[in-house]
C-alpha cells in the first residue's frame, strides 16, 4: 500500500530515469536547425571533429547531444527516416548500458544509429548483435549507408565467411553480426597458432537486439566447438532395435516437467535380457545404460517436427522459442546419435568439447552491454542478476490503440481447433488479415490442413519455410491475409498494414495456445498495433494443452465439469488468466533455474578458460618465455631432488636407480656418479649438483638448436602442451559434471564439489604442461646441414652394403652360395629396454637394437 502511494506522489522508477533524460532530448532537439544548417560534407566531417575531441579529453555523455543530432540529420537525408523523441530515449537507455523495451514498430533498428555511432568514435569497434544472418546483412545494408556517410566503416559477419573477410569485418568502426557467430568467433581465435590469425580485436560495446532471446532463451545451451572422438557408432543403433520393446509406466516413467526419462526395475531387467548384460550399473556396462537412457529420451520426449526436423538425410535441431531452424548445432552427450538412429539417418560420430563459452561468459566479457526487445520486463529480474543490465520501459511513439481479448479455453484440442477455424474463416471473410501463432510446426501444419478444407488461402511459415520468413512476414499485413507463424518466427520485420486494412481492424493476432513463458506470448501479441495502428488479439486454449496439463491447476477441470459446459462452449474468467498466468511464471522459474545452474557450472570453468586463454595470448604475442621455461624447468628440479634426497637416511642408501632413470626420463641427462661420488653426499650438495647438471644439458641444447631457435621452439611446445592438456581437461570436465550430481546423495552440494574436483584437475593439468614441455625442450634436437649429409651418407653406404648382400646371395646357378652367418656378440647382452650403449638416452630397442 505504501509502496503505490509513493509511486503515485514520485512516479515509478522507469519514469524517474524517463524524467531525467528529458534535458538530454531537450537539448538534441535546441541542435536541430544549427545541424540542419551544415552541407553534406560540413556534417560528415563532425565526425572527426568528435573523434579530435575525444581525443583531447571530451568523453562520450558531452559529446552525446551534439552526436545524436548529427545522427538524426544523417538519417534524414540518407534514409528519410527522422528520429522520433523516443527514439532519441531509447538511444541514450542503450548508451546507458540498460535494455531498452520499445514496442514492436518503434524503429528499433533506427533508434541504435544514435549509440551506436557515438561509441564508434573512440575507434575501438562496436558490435551490433542480431538473432538471425538476414537480419545482420539486412542492417548491415540498410543503416550502413549513414555510417558510410558520416566516415565509419561498416562490417557485416555472416555464416560461412572466411578468416580474412571476418578480420575486415572487425576492423571495422561497426560490425553487426549474430550471437552466435560472435561467439564461435571468440573460441576460435583461442584456438589460433598466430596473433596475426586473430579475427576478433575486443570487446568495448555492443547492442543486442532481441535481448531476450539472445541472453535468455539461447542461453540456456553454451556454445561449443568440437571435434570427433574415437567412438564407435554401432552401439546407438543396436540400442535403436530395442526401444519397441518397452513400454510406458511399466518399463519407463517420463516427468515431462523436468524434461526426464526414468528406468523401472522391471525397465532395467528388460534392457538387461535385451542386451545381454548381467548388470546395467557395474562399471562395465554404464556404456549401455548410458545409449538406453539417450535412446529413451530420443523416442519419449522428443518429437519430429517440434523439437526438432529432418532435412537432407540429417536431424536438424528447431528452437523452440522462434521455430527457426538451427544449422551446424547438435545435441550432446550422444543424444544427437540416438536422434538419428532413431529415424534411420547416417549416424555421425560422437564428438569431443574442444573449446566452450556460454552465451552469458562471453557477453559479460563486454566493457559495456545494452540491448533492446519489445519484451524484457517480465526477465527483468534476470537481466539485473545474471548481466548486470537494468530494463527501461519505453514509451510508444503513438498511443497503444490495440484491442486484447480475454482468452478462452475449451474442454479439449478438438473443440478448441473448431473454435480457431471459425474466427480465421469469419475475420478472412470480411477482409481483416489475421497472423496465426503455433508453438510447434506440428500444430503449424495441422492448421493449415483444416483451412484448406474450409478453402481458405494461407500462408505458413515454420522451420520448414526458413528461407521466406521475412518475404512471409512484410506481408501479412495486406487485406484479407492468413498467415500461420510457428512461435515468433519473422522478428525484426515490420508488418505494414494496407489502407483496406486498417478499415477492416488491422492485424488480428490469433494464438492456438499460451506458451511456456508469458514474454513469448507478450512478442505474438506485440505484432499488432504498431505505430497507432488497429489491431485485435485472442488466445484460444484448452485443457488438454501441455501447459495445462502438465503446469496447470486440476481446479479449472472440475469447474467446467461442475457447470455441466459443453465442448464447444469456451469459458472466459479471471480465474483461467489467474491459473495459466501462474503456470507460466512455474516454467519461467524452472527455465531460470536450468540457465542459472549452467551459468554456476561455467562460471568454473570460465576462470580456467581465463587462465589458458591468457597463457595462450601470452605465448603467441611473441614476448620472450626464456623466464618461464626457466621457472618451469626449476619446479621440475625441485620436485625431482626433495623426492630423492633424503635427510633421515645416508646418501649410499638413496634410491640411485631410480633416480638415474629419473634424470634421464624427464631431463634427458645421463647420471655417470661412481660409488665414491654417491657416498657422504649430504642434500645440499645434491641439489647443487644436480641442479648444475641439468643447466648445463639446457644450455648445449641452446647452444646446440641456437638462441633464436630455442625461443621459437620454447613457444611452439609451450602452445602445442596448453592445448593438447586443454582439450583432455575439457573431457574430464564434462565426465566429472555427469556424475556429480550423485555427491548430493552423500549429503554433499553438487557444485562445491565441482568446484573443489575441477581445481584439483586443472592444477593437475597445469603441472602436467610445465613437466611434458620440460621433458620435450630437453629432447628436441633441429637437425643440422652436417647431420643431413652424414645421414644421406650413411644411408648410401647402407643401400651399397645391403645390394653387394643381395648379389652375393644369388650366385651363378651350380655354385654353392654363401650363407650369411650370425654376428657375434662382444660383451655383455644389452636388454631390450635398457638404455642405449650409444648414449643418445633412448631406450635400446628403440635406438641401435631397432629392427631394419
Amino acid at each position: 500500500m505504501i509502496g503505490k502511494a509513493l509511486t503515485r506522489v514520485f512516479g515509478s522508477k522507469n519514469d524517474r530515469v524517463l524524467k531525467q533524460i528529458k534535458p538530454l532530448v531537450n537539448r538534441i532537439n535546441e541542435l536541430e536547425s544549427t545541424v540542419a544548417s551544415l552541407d553534406d560534407a560540413q556534417l560528415a566531417a563532425r565526425t572527426v571533429e568528435f573523434r579530435e575531441r575525444f581525443a583531447k579529453g571530451e568523453n562520450l555523455d558531452q559529446l552525446l547531444p551534439e552526436a545524436f543530432a548529427t545522427m538524426r540529420e544523417a538519417g534524414k537525408r540518407v534514409l528519410g527516416e527522422r528520429h522520433y523523441d523516443v527514439q532519441l530515449i531509447g538511444g541514450v537507455i542503450l548508451h546507458q548500458g540498460k535494455i531498452a523495451e520499445m514496442k514492436t514498430g518503434e524503429g528499433k533498428t533506427l533508434t541504435s544509429t544514435l549509440p551506436v555511432y557515438l561509441n564508434a568514435i573512440p575507434g575501438k569497434g562496436v558490435h551490433l548483435v542480431t538473432v538471425n544472418d538476414y537480419l545482420a546483412a539486412r542492417d548491415a545494408e540498410w543503416m550502413g549507408k549513414v555510417y558510410n556517410f558520416l566516415g565509419m566503416s561498416v562490417g557485416k559477419i555472416i555464416h560461412d565467411m572466411g578468416d580474412d573477410e571476418r578480420r575486415q569485418a572487425y576492423a571495422a568502426d561497426v560490425t553487426y553480426g549474430t550471437n552466435n557467430e560472435f561467439g564461435f568467433d571468440y573460441l576460435r581465435d583461442n584456438m589460433k597458432f598466430e596473433m596475426s590469425d586473430f579475427c576478433q580485436r575486443g570487446f568495448n560495446f555492443a547492442i543486442v537486439d532481441e535481448v531476450d532471446s539472445i541472453l535468455i532463451d539461447e542461453a540456456r545451451t553454451p556454445l561449443i566447438i568440437s571435434g570427433p572422438a574415437e567412438i564407435s557408432t554401432e552401439m546407438y543403433g543396436n540400442v535403436d532395435k530395442i526401444m519397441g520393446s518397452f513400454k510406458a509406466d511399466e518399463h519407463y516413467l517420463v516427468d515431462e516437467k523436468a524434461k526426464q526419462v526414468t528406468l523401472t526395475e522391471e525397465g532395467v531387467a528388460l534392457g538387461e535380457e535385451l542386451l545381454g548384460v548381467e548388470n546395467l550399473y557395474e562399471p562395465e556396462s554404464i556404456e549401455q545404460l548410458h545409449h538406453l537412457n539417450q535412446a529413451l529420451k530420443a523416442h519419449t520426449l522428443f518429437q519430429r517436427d517440434i523439437d526438432y526436423i529432418v532435412k537432407n538425410g540429417e536431424v536438424v535441431i528447431v528452437d523452440e522459442f522462434t521455430g527457426r531452424t538451427m544449422e551446424g548445432r547438435r545435441y550432446s552427450d550422444g543424444l544427437h546419435q540416438a536422434l538419428e538412429a532413431k529415424e534411420h539417418v547416417k549416424i555421425e560420430k560422437e564428438n569431443q568439447t574442444l573449446a566452450s563459452i556460454t552465451f552469458q561468459n562471453y557477453f559479460r566479457m563486454y566493457d559495456k552491454l545494452s540491448g533492446m526487445t519489445g519484451t524484457a520486463d517480465t526477465e527483468a529480474s534476470e537481466f539485473k542478476n545474471i548481466y548486470d543490465l537494468d530494463v527501461v520501459i519505453m514509451p510508444t511513439n503513438m498511443p497503444m490503440v490495440r484491442k486484447d481479448f480475454a482468452d478462452v479455453i475449451y474442454k479439449n484440442i478438438a473443440a478448441k481447433e473448431r473454435a480457431v477455424i471459425r474466427e480465421i474463416k469469419a475475420l478472412h471473410e470480411k477482409g481483416q488479415p489475421v497472423l496465426v501463432g503455433t508453438i510447434s510446426i506440428d500444430v503449424s501444419e495441422k492448421i493449415s490442413r483444416l483451412l484448406k478444407k474450409e478453402k481458405v488461402e494461407h500462408e505458413v511459415l515454420n522451420a520448414k519455410q526458413h528461407d521466406r520468413e521475412a518475404e512471409i512476414i512484410a506481408d501479412a499485413g495486406q487485406y484479407g491475409k492468413v498467415t500461420i507463424a510457428t512461435n515468433m518466427a519473422g522478428r525484426g520485420t515490420d508488418i505494414k498494414l494496407s489502407k483496406e486494412s486498417k478499415e477492416a481492424g488491422g492485424l488480428h493476432i490469433l494464438g492456438t495456445s499460451r506458451h511456456e513463458s508469458r514474454r513469448i506470448d507478450n512478442q505474438l501479441r506485440g505484432r499488432s498495433g504498431r505505430q497507432g495502428d488497429p489491431g485485435s488479439s485472442r488466445f484460444f486454449l484448452s485443457l488438454e494443452d501441455d501447459l495445462l496439463r502438465i503446469f496447470g491447476s486440476g481446479r479449472i477441470s472440475g469447474i467446467m465439469d461442475k457447470l455441466g459446459m459443453e465442448e464447444d462452449e469456451p469459458i472466459e474468467h479471471n480465474l483461467i488468466s489467474r491459473a495459466i498466468e501462474n503456470a507460466q511464471k512455474k516454467v519461467e522459474g524452472h527455465n531460470f533455474d536450468i540457465r542459472k545452474h549452467l551459468l554456476e557450472y561455467d562460471d568454473v570453468m570460465n576462470k580456467q578458460r581465463e587462465v589458458i586463454y591468457r597463457q595462450r595470448r601470452e605465448v603467441l604475442s611473441g614476448s620472450d618465455l626464456a623466464e618461464v621455461v626457466q621457472d618451469m624447468i626449476a619446479d621440475q628440479k625441485e620436485l625431482l631432488i626433495s623426492s630423492f634426497s633424503n635427510s633421515r637416511l645416508a646418501s649410499e642408501d638413496w634410491n640411485w636407480d631410480g633416480f638415474e632413470e629419473q634424470m634421464l626420463e624427464l631431463f634427458q641427462v645421463k647420471v655417470d656418479w661412481d660409488d665414491s661420488d654417491k657416498s657422504g653426499m649430504d642434500a645440499e650438495s645434491f641439489r647443487e649438483k644436480v641442479s648444475a647438471m641439468i643447466d648445463d644439458h639446457y644450455k648445449s641444447q641452446e647452444e646446440y638448436n641456437g638462441v633464436d631457435t630455442q625461443r621459437h621452439l620454447e613457444r611452439v611446445i609451450l602452445l602445442q602442451m596448453v592445448d593438447t592438456h586443454w582439450k583432455d581437461h575439457l573431457l574430464s570436465m564434462d565426465h566429472l559434471k555427469q556424475g556429480i550430481g550423485l555427491r548430493g546423495y552423500g549429503q554433499k552440494k553438487p557444485l562445491d564439489e565441482y568446484k573443489k574436483e575441477g581445481y584439483n584437475l586443472f592444477i593437475r593439468m597445469i603441472e602436467t604442461v610445465k613437466q611434458e614441455t620440460v621433458k620435450t625442450l630437453m629432447r628436441v634436437r633441429i637437425m643440422q646441414e652436417d647431420d643431413v649429409e652424414r645421414l644421406e651418407a650413411e644411408r648410401r653406404e647402407r643401400l651399397e652394403t645391403e645390394r653387394a648382400q643381395a648379389k652375393l646371395n644369388k650366385g651363378p646357378a651350380g655354385e654353392e652360395t654363401p650363407v650369411a652367418q650370425p654376428e657375434k656378440r662382444e660383451g655383455d647382452k644389452i636388454g631390450r629396454n635398457a638404455p642405449c650403449s650409444c648414449g643418445s638416452g633412448k631406450k635400446f630397442k628403440k635406438c641401435c637394437g631397432k629392427p631394419n
